[in-house]
């Protein structure tokens, strides 16, 4: 019972140590703004460079029988060893070899976090959103051809507003794991809230204020954007009803 009350006692000034003194606190905000920066930035270069990967290889999946397009093939197989790769390895081995290997003397490691983090993203976003592009039925893009429309036409105007409604769940899917997988900047010596947390968990000689500071941030984040993304799914139902 004492030591309990002992161990509440030493709460305050371990907090105080570790978020007010030197207004330690703005660098978990600083932390903070970065890290959603990374996450927005390397989502919105996922999407760009799934969606290209997402329409060549459901433009080679839906050809004709007879009228195969030999460049298409060849990008099709690029599409998927590039979607292999990155699924199949670890996205901190892939931090590490952007940071070591193809970035040996970047020294703007957040730079290196942007394209390390864009490039993994896009590859699970290829796969999101190609899944949501074969959801259609495939009398949509029929019609779209009838109308005189040629194919990136028909993607555009037809087939992915369609498909947004069902790769939007994935996407915020995907949004929440990659704010939370921006933490593995930090082992290549990044400056986010993981970062910011270590280095003062180092200089006040106590790491779990810090940590616990940060866990609390990443789920108040999580649960603030779980609750607009289903915000957005219901209006998006509710227009569908209309």
């Amino acid at each position: 019972m004492l030591q309990g009350i002992g161990w509440l006692d030493s709460i305050g000034p371990r907090l105080q140590r570790a978020f007010v003194e030197g207004e330690r606190w703005k660098l978990y905000l600083q932390g903070l703004g970065v890290t959603l920066e990374l996450t927005v930035v390397a989502l919105i270069f996922g999407v760009l460079l799934g969606l290209v990967v997402a329409v060549v290889r459901t433009a080679h999946d839906q050809q004709r029988l007879g009228r195969k397009n030999p460049v298409l093939g060849v990008l099709n197989v690029l599409c998927q060893i590039y979607t292999t790769v990155i699924r199949g390895t670890p996205m901190l081995v892939q931090l590490y070899i952007w940071t070591f290997v193809i970035f040996p003397s970047e020294r703007n490691k957040v730079l290196v976090g942007f394209i390390g983090l864009g490039v993994n993203s896009g590859a699970y976003v290829a796969e999101i959103i190609r899944g949501g592009l074969m959801s259609v039925d495939a009398g949509q893009s029929e019609a779209g051809r009838s109308l005189g429309l040629n194919y990136f036409d028909t993607m555009r105007f037809i087939v992915i507003p369609q498909a947004f409604k069902n790769i939007l769940p994935s996407l915020g899917n995907e949004f929440i794991t990659l704010f939370k997988d921006t933490s593995l900047v930090q082992a290549i010596g990044g400056a986010e809230m993981l970062y910011y947390a270590s280095t003062i968990g180092g200089r006040t000689f106590d790491y779990m204020p810090p940590l616990i500071g940060i866990a609390a941030m990443y789920l108040v984040v999580v649960i603030l954007f779980t609750w607009l993304q289903g915000k957005l799914e219901r209006r998006l139902r509710e227009s569908d009803r209309r």
